[in-house]
């Protein structure tokens, strides 16, 4: 009966440490991977010309240069806002439209291997994504304490 019992509390601090610390690595990591995207198209030259037939409508009608202005500044300011967990899952849905379109235009043709540009890596990125759109950043997150902040308004 008494190791039950040590589980079962083990269990419950599990469960309260990854109210906190679960959604972070995830948030980290698409943070790094889509921040360094974004921050590879602000210093590099515009290849989307080569791809814009393959794009998804809208995107595929839209110019050139305002679809790399749009995916560079969403993977920047998304990293930024999973960094710190501000307005994630607005951030998050961004990144999975983003990931969609990357998908279909850049990674489809390519099969499965990630080594060949193929579309396992951003399947593995919108299992990330769908993962905070439903659970959103945790505790730990700027988006948890205006929550907090909005249950105890203080009154004066």
């Amino acid at each position: 009966m008494w190791l039950a019992e040590v589980v079962r509390r083990a269990f419950e601090g599990l469960d309260r440490a990854g109210q906190w610390l679960a959604t972070l690595p995830i948030r980290l990591l698409l943070a790094f991977e889509f921040g360094n995207a974004g921050l590879e198209k602000l210093r590099g030259d515009n290849w989307f010309a080569h791809i814009q037939d393959d794009f998804l409508f809208p995107f595929s009608i839209l110019p050139v240069g305002l679809s790399w202005f749009l995916a560079t500044w969403t993977e920047i300011l998304a990293a930024i806002a999973l960094v710190i967990g501000l307005g994630t899952r607005f951030a998050v849905i961004s990144l999975i439209i983003l990931d969609i379109v990357a998908w279909h235009s850049v990674h489809a043709g390519n099969g499965y291997n990630v080594c060949d540009n193929g579309w396992l890596l951003p399947l593995f990125f919108m299992v990330m994504l769908v993962t905070l759109l439903f659970t959103g950043p945790g505790k730990l997150s700027v988006d948890a304490l205006i929550k907090a902040g909005t249950k105890y308004k203080i009154q004066g």
